[in-house]
């Protein structure tokens, strides 16, 4: 695998580890921003792959989806529109409270859970 292909996956796995931390401490929000962290990463790793180049410096990812030249499953491509959904309010919360309550702990288990398996569904398109 190529080393930025494999920096970019190796960075996917160091968030969901910061994700994990996120849900024993308590702080959902950041579980759930952590968990977007790293599917935007590992989609970042196909991107790289597919292009050779430096993918872009955004945080859509159904933009990145796309450019990544993936079809995932229908329920890991309804939980990645669900996820992409997030991104601004975790990452910009204008009403931090309201966030908080959107996003309670079985919420973030559930969010945590699934980012962990498209990072491995990810991982596994990747060549090795």
């Amino acid at each position: 695998m190529d080393a930025r292909v494999e920096n970019w996956l190796n960075s996917a796995r160091y968030d969901l580890a910061a994700a994990r931390d996120m849900l024993a401490a308590g702080r959902f929000v950041y579980t759930v921003f952590f968990a977007h962290l790293a599917v935007e990463k590992a989609l970042k790793a196909r991107v790289q792959e597919q292009t050779g180049r430096t993918p872009p410096r955004i945080h859509d990812l159904i933009v990145l989806l796309k450019r990544a030249r993936l079809d995932p499953p229908s329920e890991l491509r309804d939980f990645l529109g669900k996820l992409a959904g997030s991104s601004t309010a975790t990452r910009y919360p204008a009403d931090l409270e309201e966030v908080v309550r959107a996003y309670p702990r079985e919420v973030a288990e559930a969010y945590l859970r699934q980012a962990e398996e498209a990072v491995e569904w990810i991982a596994r398109q990747l060549k090795p």
